[in-house]
């Protein structure tokens, strides 16, 4: 028994030398300060330089950071200038976000199929960006309805909350605009972002996509707000 004790305290002098001598070489045994990992980083690169940039700009995520980019680039050439930004950063999700307008049927179809093929997200409006927001107040059942209508749509839907949105100048989602879309509605008692989710899903899945471009209205900006909304 002596001989056991003797040996551990012969062990613990040891040790004790050894952490002096290394101490002396400037060498620690503290546990390192654990390094903080760095948010994960959404690109959204929309052809608008102010209604998509403002909006998405106005998400607040806990677990993600977004970087929206107003490129005023369209269809296919936005496509290939999401791929120039994403191959100079490190991003979690690329993004692509633009309308049909007046582009042709074959340039809106096929920029979709190349941002699909590099990996992109699409967030697509057929006719235009403001439709994803008037889904937000009014349950649309995808019909056509030509964007020139859709600033006075919108404002008549907005108006109630005293509010009005510029589409025809600014074209800016302000905080005030933002805060309402983000709000609940009373009707319902639903978070008017999932009703508009459920709407633009609901149009979306009646068609078959083979061609996004005679597929009026629809948009697929529900895909990308679905994916912010896990990092809230």
């Amino acid at each position: 028994m002596k001989d056991k004790r003797a040996e551990q305290n012969a062990d613990k002098i040891r040790h004790k030398e050894l952490l002096k001598a290394n101490r002396r070489k400037g060498i620690s045994f503290e546990r390192p300060e654990p390094v903080l990992s760095e948010k994960p980083t959404i690109l959204i690169v929309c052809e608008g330089k102010n209604t998509e940039p403002s909006y998405f700009t106005q998400f607040r995520l806990s677990s993600a950071t977004i970087k929206p980019v107003g490129e005023g680039y369209n269809t296919i050439s936005l496509v290939n200038r999401a791929k120039q930004i994403a191959d100079d950063g490190n991003y979690e999700q690329v993004w692509c976000v633009f309308d049909k307008d007046d582009f042709s049927n074959t340039d809106f179809d096929n920029a979709i199929i190349l941002a699909e093929s590099y990996g992109f997200g699409v967030a697509y409006s057929n006719q235009a960006f403001e439709y994803w927001l008037i889904l937000h107040f009014n349950d649309h059942q995808g019909g056509g309805m030509n964007r020139n209508l859709y600033n006075d749509k919108l404002n008549q839907l907005i108006k109630p909350y005293k509010l009005k949105y510029d589409g025809l100048k600014t074209k800016i989602i302000t905080e005030d605009f933002f805060q309402l879309l983000d709000g609940v509605d009373q009707k319902t008692g639903k978070e008017r972002k999932l009703l508009a989710i459920e709407r633009a899903k609901r149009n979306y899945n009646s068609f078959n996509h083979v061609n996004p471009s005679i597929e009026e209205s629809t948009t697929t900006v529900f895909k990308l707000v679905s994916e912010l909304l896990k990092y809230l």
